[in-house]
């Protein structure tokens, strides 16, 4: 069986060696062996484990609830229960983030569609109800027939 490195292991999983010995340091790596020098050592068994370790991590999930689920694994099917409530749990989690996440973009593509409208006029006044520093509720409306616009040429 082929053994791997943390730098071998940080270059195919394109993940900083740094982050892999964290991983470690933080227990969440209790399968890596160690070779006679001390070094980790890592086979093909152990890449599926350190994927599901970075994907967690990158969607924001804190190193112990990581933690907990890989002692799950590391018990074996006897956990099969709570590793998928767990992923479920996750899953929406992410979904309500993503969520959060496109409703900021769009607000912020309206922003910037204002300022790049006022900029090419010279004023932001173009989008205020006259005399005042209000926006103007038909700008929105103004706005969202230009993303309709830029839909129907993209299609």
């Amino acid at each position: 069986m082929k053994k791997y490195s943390v730098g071998d292991i940080a270059k195919q999983m394109n993940v900083s060696a740094d982050a892999i010995r964290y991983y470690d340091k933080e227990g969440l790596l209790p399968f890596a062996k160690r070779d006679a020098a001390g070094r980790r050592q890592f086979t093909d068994d152990d890449l599926g484990y350190i994927e599901v370790i970075n994907c967690l991590k990158m969607s924001g999930i804190k190193i112990k609830e990581i933690g907990k689920f890989i002692d799950w694994c590391m018990e074996g099917d006897i956990t099969l229960n709570q590793r998928l409530a767990f992923m479920e749990d996750q899953e929406d989690q992410l979904e309500q983030q993503i969520k959060e996440l496109e409703a900021n973009l769009a607000f912020l593509r309206w922003k910037k569609w204002y300022y790049q409208t006022a900029a090419e006029a010279g004023t932001e006044s173009i989008h205020f109800i006259p005399g005042t520093t209000q926006v103007d509720a038909k700008e929105h409306e103004r706005y969202q027939m230009e993303l309709a616009k830029q839909t129907i040429k993209a299609d």
